[in-house]
């Protein structure tokens, strides 16, 4: 049953909670009374944890799920030259050595992407990880037979299928590069808002993946031909309701990197 719990030994009433509750349910608190979530309310909590985050003793914790980490945020860990060198120094992996990434790493930087912020938190993405290579070049060779489709066509990449195909028939594998492992994100096919939230949690893997070593490319001919072409959509397997959002080829990196490379100034624009 959601609510809250309050160890009335740890907390000082000083009222965060209520204040920071987004959806203003938890009851104002005063020098007698504990912070408070009647059972009225209850079913409008979206379990957000800006109360048990924002309660500066940690008296207070959303009661029917795991406790959250404890520690200062990272803002007061990691100094801002730091983190804009490790941001910036992101790329796109393109070449994959070929031993394959443990479960234990996967399983890791996918913990992190959890955490990702959501639309009224639901959570809705969950995950696919094709670990076998065969099943990532099955993957690309689909994907390869959708572009061949489209060189009489329209669509924008009818430009690019017939230089594709022939990389492609000369061995080389440009839809998933060699990775060896291909992340889909899937989301239930009834919620379209899904899609970003499922944008969102992807961009916290290809953020957290270099601290672990592990390189990524989002897999831009992959995810159009997922939309597009029904036998790249069913390979996956997916359950019943669940549509995938997007791919990110992911592995580690053949070659590293030694610089940071430049971009176009800044443009902003401010009112």
């Amino acid at each position: 049953m959601n609510g809250i719990l309050v160890d009335r030994d740890l907390c000082t009433r000083c009222g965060i909670c209520s204040l920071v509750c987004p959806v203003n349910i938890i009851d104002p608190v005063d020098e007698q009374t504990l912070p408070r979530l009647p059972a009225a309310k209850a079913p409008l909590c979206i379990r957000c944890g800006h109360c048990e985050a924002s309660c500066p003793p940690g008296a207070l914790l959303l009661s029917d799920r795991e406790a959250g980490g404890r520690g200062s945020p990272p803002g007061a860990e990691i100094p801002p030259e730091a983190l804009a060198a490790y941001m910036k120094g992101r790329r796109s992996v393109r070449h994959y050595k070929p031993e394959p990434v443990d479960r234990q790493t996967i399983g890791g930087i996918l913990e992190i992407a959890r955490y990702a912020p959501s639309g009224g938190n639901r959570q809705p993405v969950e995950w696919l990880v094709l670990e076998d290579r065969a099943e990532v070049r099955r993957v690309a060779g689909l994907t390869m037979e959708w572009i061949r489709g489209l060189a009489e066509s329209s669509h924008p990449l009818a430009a690019y299928a017939p230089v594709l195909a022939a990389a492609w028939e000369g061995g080389k594998d440009v839809i998933c590069r060699g990775a060896p492992h291909l992340l889909i994100p899937h989301i239930p096919e009834d919620n379209p808002m899904a899609v970003t939230d499922a944008i969102i949690a992807l961009a916290h893997v290809d953020v957290a993946a270099p601290a672990f070593g592990v390189g990524t490319c989002w897999a831009g001919f992959v995810a159009i031909a997922l939309g597009a072409h029904p036998p790249v959509r069913d390979a996956l397997g997916l359950p019943r309701g669940r549509v995938p959002a997007y791919a990110m080829l992911f592995g580690y990196p053949k070659y590293r990197t030694y610089r940071i490379p430049g971009r176009n100034p800044l443009r902003v624009t401010w009112r």
